[in-house]
């Protein structure tokens, strides 16, 4: 299933490969795929993993962040420690 997020990232991946004036094939190379798993990363079909988009940051010298940024974050979780559970209200 393709999420807001994959076709986000993927966007991010393509506009700073094409700002290094890469090609598809020199990222692909480089992180240890084929020039179509790029595709496919980059129109947000195929999911990247954790692992892979690390090194997709190293070969565009980048942080692993700025393939995140302009998301909109999810509301925080509020955690409730134990004692305050225990205590009747």
């Amino acid at each position: 299933m393709v999420t807001d997020i994959d076709i986000a990232i993927g966007k991010r991946l393509r506009r700073r490969r094409m700002q290094l004036g890469l090609s598809q094939h020199d990222v692909a190379s480089v992180v240890g795929v084929r020039f179509q798993q790029i595709q496919k990363y980059e129109c947000g079909s195929n999911r990247i993993a954790a692992s892979r988009l690390w090194l997709m940051a190293q070969a565009l010298d980048i942080p692993v962040a700025f393939f995140f940024e302009g998301l909109t974050p999810l509301p925080k979780l509020t955690v409730v420690s134990e004692d305050r559970q225990r205590r009747p209200a």
